[in-house]
């Protein structure tokens, strides 16, 4: 296990500003990402063609802390395709597929622990957004499904599961049915939910019901329940769904089911926010009340953080949209200050060169200004 100066948590805008910053003071760095991309939060949120812009608050009157990492109006592809130049342009250390267990730690260091491995650090900056995919909550080994439709033609000539009960799952069943339809493929295009009830607006179901008139191959699955994600004989990557349940005499129960290759399912199932994540770590937290907060939803939880970002855990830090809309800053006299935050890629960009001087100044360092 070897050590490295910061382990960074998420290899989106914080993350990978952080370890060009941490590159640029000499510290040894890693980002661990969940996904198989960079910015992969981006790619499954963004609709293909869709334009990033460099919004910049209006409050704000510095420049991208990092240009290399400012939007051009330019199409999401484009985008990502850029920064993955940028990265590899600065040498950065970038671990796909490492999925994030939490942290210990030991005296002066910190453990991170991975589904695959393991880091020594004396630093750790969660930049992992506020968009945290929903578990599909199944047992065994194989659990990555595609979050976004990305290329509808990958899918023609087998079938497709979509599951999600809303709007953006009926809008990937209509695009893949009409991909399907017009490159004259019968297979079909399976729509589950673990409910009885779809819930879409009028429009999305407008264009939904045109679609089936028109041949669309769209089966409804109701209360469609993912159950295994397993490996089969042949080494494919498989999810099981429960598709009916029967009740018999004696506590024995009759199941229906279906097996789909992973690489052929879509689960628009939505986002939660990272408060049960900081509460699975021990990191500080306040509900809000009306008393407390003028930003944040009364009952929302508020990450405390104090100079530089930190958390409550020494050397934990916690940057981006994982702390927007607001966020608690413990002042100097030990009172807290309740702080807008927004969610975007200019403020999470700058969060991370503050977290990053912090650490190199909290090392014995110094936190020259940025090259250029």
């Amino acid at each position: 296990m070897d050590r490295v100066d910061v382990v960074i948590v998420g290899a989106g805008p914080g993350g990978v500003s952080a370890a060009i910053r941490s590159r640029e003071l000499g510290l040894k760095a890693v980002v661990l990402e969940k996904g198989l991309r960079l910015f992969q939060g981006i790619i499954e949120t963004y609709p293909r063609g869709k334009k990033v812009y460099p919004t910049i608050p209006k409050d704000e009157e510095q420049p991208f802390a990092i240009p290399d990492l400012e939007p051009a109006n330019e199409p999401v592809e484009e985008y990502v395709s850029r920064i993955e130049a940028c990265v590899a342009k600065h040498g950065i250390t970038i671990c796909y597929g490492e999925e994030f267990q939490g942290f210990s730690r030991e005296k002066d260091s910190l453990t991170v622990t991975t589904v695959k491995n393991r880091y020594k650090t004396s630093a750790v900056i969660l930049a992992f957004g506020s968009n945290i995919p929903i578990d599909l909550g199944i047992y065994g080994e194989a659990k990555v499904v595609a979050r976004n439709l990305g290329n509808p033609e990958e899918h023609i000539g087998v079938p497709t599961l979509v599951l999600g009960g809303g709007n953006a799952a009926a809008d990937v069943v209509s695009t893949l049915s009409k991909t399907k339809r017009a490159a004259g493929d019968s297979t079909p295009v399976y729509w589950g939910h673990r409910r009885e009830h779809f819930k879409i607006d009028k429009d999305v179901a407008r264009d939904l019901g045109e679609e089936i008139l028109l041949g669309g191959n769209i089966k409804i699955l109701q209360g469609a329940v993912p159950r295994i994600g397993e490996v089969d004989e042949d080494g494919v990557e498989r999810l099981i769904i429960q598709t009916q349940r029967f009740a018999l005499p004696h506590g024995v129960e009759i199941t229906h089911g279906m097996s789909f290759p992973m690489k052929h399912v879509i689960a628009c199932i939505g986002t939660q926010g990272p408060s049960s994540i900081f509460d699975r770590l021990g990191l500080q937290q306040i509900t809000c009340t009306a008393g407390v907060c003028k930003i944040g939803k009364e009952g929302a939880k508020l990450l405390m953080l104090s100079h530089g970002l930190r958390t409550s855990v020494n050397g934990v830090y916690a940057i981006g949209g994982a702390i927007s809309p607001a966020y608690l800053h413990v002042e100097e006299q030990g009172t807290l200050r309740e702080r807008k935050h927004s969610n975007l890629i200019f403020k999470a960009v700058q969060d991370c060169v503050r977290a990053v001087e912090d650490i190199a100044m909290q090392r014995g360092g110094t936190a020259p200004p940025r090259p250029g």
